[in-house]
């Protein structure tokens, strides 16, 4: 994946959220651009992407997309939990041990966008960011 692509009610606020996180945007035409370890984050109105995806712009319900932020702590979790609650995101998990041997939170952001932040210590992040997904083949 290189890019996600959210829909927001307000690029500005979305932005100001995204900054408060420690995120650098970068603005082009109304879309703000914010550099994801290999990947990218956008804002861009959530009428015009609607629009421009050919579907009808909902407010209500679950939409079936979370994005996972993975770090290298349990420490990290908890700091970026606590960040994005001061800068206006709503926690719908606490962080907490995972089934898989982890540990991870959730949050909304200002757009009612799911995000998990999580520790995974079967993944590796290399220096750049980057997740490396184990061979789940091996052993």
């Amino acid at each position: 994946m290189s890019l996600i692509t959210l829909g927001v009610a307000d690029v500005q606020r979305g932005r100001r959220f995204y900054e408060a996180l420690g995120w650098h945007g970068q603005e082009v035409e109304e879309t703000v651009f914010f550099q994801a370890g290999g990947s990218a984050l956008v804002l861009w109105s959530r009428t015009k992407l609607a629009a421009d995806a050919g579907v009808a712009d909902t407010e209500t319900g679950f939409s079936g997309v979370m994005l996972a932020h993975n770090v290298r702590s349990r420490d990290d979790v908890d700091e970026v939990v606590d960040v994005a609650e001061h800068a206006g995101a709503s926690v719908t998990r606490r962080p907490r041990e995972t089934f898989y041997g982890g540990y991870a939170g959730c949050f909304r952001d200002p757009d009612g966008h799911l995000w998990e932040i999580a520790h995974n210590p079967g993944f590796t992040i290399q220096d750049d960011g980057s997740l490396v997904i184990p061979d789940f083949g091996r052993g």
